[in-house]
Order: C-alpha cells, then sequence, then structure tokens
C-alpha cells in the first residue's frame, strides 16, 4: 500500500501532462480504506494535532511541514500547538503552556485547568471533524484525550478518525511498562517510534508500530540547507568563531533582548573565555527548579574558572522567557541569553562551548549531535522522586547512557543533584580531556542507533527516488500516516 502511495504521488506531483482529475481519480481507486481515501470524500485531509511540549511543537511542526508536502489533497490543521505550529497553519485552541507539566505531585495544583483544557480539546477536536488526530509525546494529556475522543465516538456509533500517536511512551524505563502497552491498543492505531527496538516490542503487545527515526535527526537537514549530506554525516558543526566575534563585548554593553548580555556584568572580551552552555529546560517548573540550583553551581566555578562565560538556551516557551528575563540579573557571571527556534545560533553556541550542563531531556541528544561533553542534571518534587526511584527498572535517566548502557555522561539525580557536585563533576569534566573524548566517540555510536532502519529508507529511495537529507522521520511518519489502512 505505500508503494502505491508514493507512486500515485510522485505521478501526482507531476501531474499537469496525463490531466490532475483523472489521476485523482485513478489514484483513489486503489486506495480503498486508506486515510488519503477519507479525505478524498470531503475534498480535504483534516488533522487534529496535539503537542504539549517545546519538543513536541518541534515534531509537530515537522510532521505538518512533511504531510503537506507529501499529501495530494488540501490539508487542514486544527488542535493545540505552539509557537512553530502556528507557522504551519495552525490556530491553537489555547496556549500550549497550559498543558505542559510533568510529574504527579507537580501537576496537582494545575489540575482544574488540565481538566478544563482536555475538555475543551475534545469538544474542538469534534467539531473539526478529522480524518486522522495525532497527539504528539505529552501522554498524560494525550492518552486521556484520545481514550475520551474513542469512548465519545463509540457512545454516538460515529465513525470515528485515526489516532496516531508519536513518540512511544517510555515502557522499557518502568517496571510493568511493557504490559500497560497492551490497553493502549483501544485508542491508539498507531504508534510512530523514535527509539530502535520499540517497534517490535509494540507489536508483540499487539500495536501498530514504525520506527521512523529520532527527531533530533531533522537537525541536520535544517543545519545543513542547501548543503550536500550524506547518511553518514550525522553531527553539527556550528561556527564557534562566529559565535565569538558576536559576542566579544565592550564594558557595560548590553545586547538586544532576543539575546542579551546580562546586563548587571561588565564584560571586557569574550575572546578566550570557558564558555560553559546551560540548558535549565523547557518546563516553567523545571526550569524555576534547576535554574537556581545550576546558579549556585556557577557561583562556585567563578573563583575556580577565569573568565567564565554562560550561554542560557532559553526555551521558546513564553512563560518560561518570562521567568529567566526576570532573574538574570542575579546571575552569578556573565550570561548570554540565546532564544529558542534560533538553530545556527544555537549550535554556534555549542561550537564555542568546552562543556555543557543540562536538565535531562531532549537537549542531552542535541548535545551528541554537536560532540558537546556534557553533565546531565535533574530534580523534582520529592513525592515525584521517590515514585520514579520505585518504579524506575534503569539506573539512567539520559537516552545517550540508556541507549550504550553505560554512564559515559554523568548524572547528577534527586538527591545527588546539589551545587557541589555538580561543580565538582564540571570542574572533572573540563579539564580531563580523556573523558570528554570518551563522550565524542560514544555520541556518533549514540547517533547512528538513531537513524531509521535500512529497510525503511531503501523502500522510501526505490519508491519516491529520495535522496538524504529527504527520508528524515518527519517524511517517513507522514508517509506512514497518509498509507495506513483503516480496517
Amino acid at each position: 500500500m505505500l508503494k502505491m502511495l508514493v507512486r500515485t504521488i510522485r505521478d501526482i506531483k507531476n501531474g499537469a501532462k496525463k490531466g490532475f482529475s483523472s489521476l485523482l481519480r485513478r489514484s483513489f481507486s486503489v486506495w480503498s480504506g486508506t486515510v488519503v481515501d477519507m479525505g478524498n470524500k470531503d475534498g480535504e485531509l483534516r488533522v487534529f494535532m496535539v503537542a504539549g511540549e517545546v519538543s513536541g511543537d518541534s515534531i509537530a511542526s515537522r510532521l505538518m511541514e512533511s504531510l503537506k508536502k507529501l499529501s495530494p489533497l488540501p490539508i487542514r490543521f486544527s488542535g493545540v500547538g505552539g509557537p512553530r505550529m502556528s507557522k504551519e497553519g495552525l490556530e491553537s485552541l489555547f496556549p500550549m503552556e497550559d498543558i505542559s507539566v510533568m510529574g504527579m505531585w507537580e501537576l496537582l495544583p494545575h489540575l482544574n485547568k488540565f481538566r478544563v483544557r482536555l475538555k475543551e480539546t475534545i469538544e474542538g477536536a469534534i467539531l473539526f471533524r478529522p480524518h486522522v488526530i495525532v497527539t504528539v509525546d505529552s501522554k498524560g494529556f494525550s492518552f486521556r484525550l484520545l481514550k475520551q475522543l474513542r469512548a465519545r465516538y463509540g457512545w454516538q456509533e460515529l465513525n470515528g478518525p485515526l489516532h496516531f500517536h508519536y513518540v512511544a511512551p517510555s515502557f522499557w524505563a518502568w517496571k510493568g511498562g511493557e504490559a500497560r502497552l497492551k490497553g493502549l491498543a483501544n485508542f491508539v492505531d498507531h504508534i510512530l517510534c523514535i527509539l530502535p527496538n520499540e517497534e517490535a516490542v509494540c507489536k508483540l503487545n499487539g500495536l501498530d508500530a514504525t520506527f521512523v527515526g529520532h527527531p533530533v535527526l531533522e537537525d541536520i537537514v535544517e543545519f545543513n540547507l542547501g548543503k550536500q549530506a550524506s547518511p553518514h554525516d550525522l553531527k553539527i558543526e556550528g561556527n564557534s568563531e562566529d559565535f565569538r566575534r558576536k559576542y566579544a563585548l565592550s564594558p557595560g554593553f548590553v545586547f538586544g533582548h532576543a539575546s542579551s548580555i546580562c546586563p548587571s556584568i561588565e564584560v571586557a572580551s569574550l575572546k578566550g573565555a570557558a564558555v560553559i552552555s546551560l540548558l535549565p529546560g523547557s518546563r516553567l517548573q523545571e526550569v524555576i527548579r534547576m535554574l537556581s540550583i545550576f546558579s549556585h553551581t556557577f557561583d562556585q566555578l567563578k573563583d575556580s574558572i577565569p573568565e567564565l562565560i554562560t550561554v542560557i538556551h532559553v526555551a521558546s516557551n513564553q512563560h518560561v522567557e518570562n521567568y529567566i528575563d526576570g532573574v538574570i540579573h542575579k546571575w552569578p557571571v556573565p550570561a548570554i541569553l540565546i532564544p529558542g527556534g534560533h538553530q545556527h545560533l544555537k549550535y554556534d553556541a555549542f561550537s564555542a562551548s568546552r562543556i555543557a550542563l543540562c536538565t535531562s531531556g531532549t537537549v542531552a541528544m542535541e548535545l551528541q549531535l554537536a560532540r558537546l561533553p556534557c553533565v546531565v542534571a535533574y530534580r523534582a518534587h520529592i513525592l515525584t522522586e521517590w515514585y520514579i526511584q520505585y518504579k524506575a527498572k534503569i539506573p539512567y535517566i539520559s537516552l545517550p547512557n540508556i541507549l550504550t548502557d553505560s554512564a559515559i555522561i554523568p548524572e547528577a539525580l534527586f538527591q545527588a543533584c546539589t551545587p557541589t557536585n555538580l561543580a565538582s563533576m564540571l570542574m572533572k569534566l573540563m579539564h580531563n580531556k580523556r573523558l570528554q573524548e570518551e563522550q565524542i566517540v560514544a555520541a556518533e555510536n549514540v547517533i547512528k542507533l538513531l537513524f531509521p532502519s535500512e529497510r525503511i529508507i531503501n523502500n522510501l529511495e526505490e519508491q519516491m527516488e529520495w535522496k538524504f537529507p529527504n527520508f528524515t522521520p518527519s517524511m517517513i511518519a507522514s508517509s506512514t500516516i497518509l498509507s495506513h489502512v483503516k480496517s
């Protein structure tokens, strides 16, 4: 079915000579039961999408862009998302930040708002009458939404849309996690997996799934736009010299709001400075918690590291941006703020940095692409930490360590995540070339594991005459959605 889909899409794209309408009629005669066939009845394809995190906004926006490229029908979007999704044509029902909460106990103060937003999303989806619903990560909100929607359509005896969930829940990390997959098949039609081996385990538990590759690989395409690339160029090299020249500022100078030098600190020059990239997280709750710890960490480091400069990467979350703007004047060392959504500036900053300190999350994979050695930190509510320690069946929290099953990246977790411990770990990493090299070598192997399988790549190359970098995770995910047969 995938072969018929991609062949017909290619024909339709070149359909001027053959006649667009005749091609369209012929194509849908072989697409019986597919997503595109469903959309053909209405003359358009309606996709309802939900993302609740900054990383989800990025994944979903790339999926939207790919769907628009591949769909032979006009395509319309509705749902919940952030700024990147809005650029692709989504009018969010409400600010994405309203559902951006992680953790059991952290959710409690926001529970009423969470329920209200869930109800609004359900009503919005039903009114939109989508052919496909795609939820991206944020499993707490996503699975409640999909489950209640499936039940609502069942009560009304309606033929509901297909349900896709992008990013499999981390069943491999929790005791009893795999057994919970069986229940998802009741309201999830297909899982788009971003890690190797997830597809096979999902299928063994009755859940249709496809491994599409890790979304961080798309950064390679965006960064190398217009340049020749190959599947083996799995790294990003920013321009460190350009970054250092850009921020070699005179004393007391304050750069613009979008990216700035902390105004309370005079900086003679960044040339020769010891630059550490800092990534405090994307959710307001974790940024508030982690930034305080990181501030005390750099207060301890400033006397030991001459000309220490912090580059703080700010997530594309308005609440986070406002919070950091309000507290940065108290930062103990000179700080440069890098706004979210600026890919080249981000990787230029990584290239100019000696090491990085990050809150556990997707950013650890971005640092792998940049080959920047790092330390991973994480704190949560004390009861959430207790629950994680009780239920987790793996000793690591960062994906590179999980994939390699080794503590190649130093982790400071829970009660061990203190300014003193972090300062010690950063000093050790900064002055130990062997530890840095071990991380760089391991990163090469980790990134290779995240690439789509040769089977999928070969099939897409054959059928669509694609070449790297066109077989990105989002393009593979889009092909999977459009060719899915509704039973």
